[in-house]
């Protein structure tokens, strides 16, 4: 698969296919979207919302959540914001979601199912890591989005005057409902 994409890479440079693409890094929406990284929003999420390339940062995770409020999503929010002039911010989770009842002795079951040692999960563990925590999915998609729209709009280094908004796409017909 590695060297389909390189191949696909190389041919892709070659024939300037790039150029369609070319912008700069402001986002000309003056816009951030945190969502998931399901494979299903990859191409649904932009055409559903008329955005492209340029237009918007697109901060993905699994879940589309702020699990550490000094962690990557609000570091990269920061960015956008205080550097990139970004001024309005759609939390955007999805129906169907994977990490949706996720939990940790699950998650937990599965490393070792795959090779992690034991030990590496006690270090984890022993160092501080909170897997009920980290590792924890939600229940329903539309709580989740509120919960995250409360961290980043209380969050002490988000401005104020940032606009921040919770929706839930719909995974199949990309159909948006106002959350918050």
């Amino acid at each position: 698969m590695l060297q389909d994409i390189l191949e696909y890479n190389k041919k892709f440079v070659e024939k300037k296919k790039y150029e369609q693409y070319a912008t700069d890094k402001y986002p000309s929406k003056k816009l951030a979207i945190l969502t998931c990284m399901d494979t299903r929003l990859i191409e649904l999420l932009p055409a559903a919302l008329g955005i492209k390339n340029g237009d918007a940062k697109i901060i993905k995770n699994a879940g589309g959540v702020v699990s550490n409020p000094f962690g990557s999503v609000i570091r990269s929010l920061l960015v956008a914001i205080i550097e990139l002039g970004v001024e309005e911010v759609m939390v955007i989770g999805h129906t169907d979601c994977g990490v949706q009842h996720i939990d940790s002795d699950m998650m937990i079951k599965h490393m070792l199912e795959h090779g992690v040692p034991q030990d590496h999960i006690n270090l984890m563990k022993y160092c501080g890591i909170d897997f009920e925590k980290w590792l924890a999915g939600f229940d329903t998609v539309e709580d989740s989005v509120r919960e995250t729209v409360d961290t980043i709009r209380n969050h002490p280094l988000i401005p104020d005057n940032i606009q921040i908004s919770g929706f839930v796409m719909d995974s199949y017909t990309g159909e948006l409902h106002t959350i918050c």
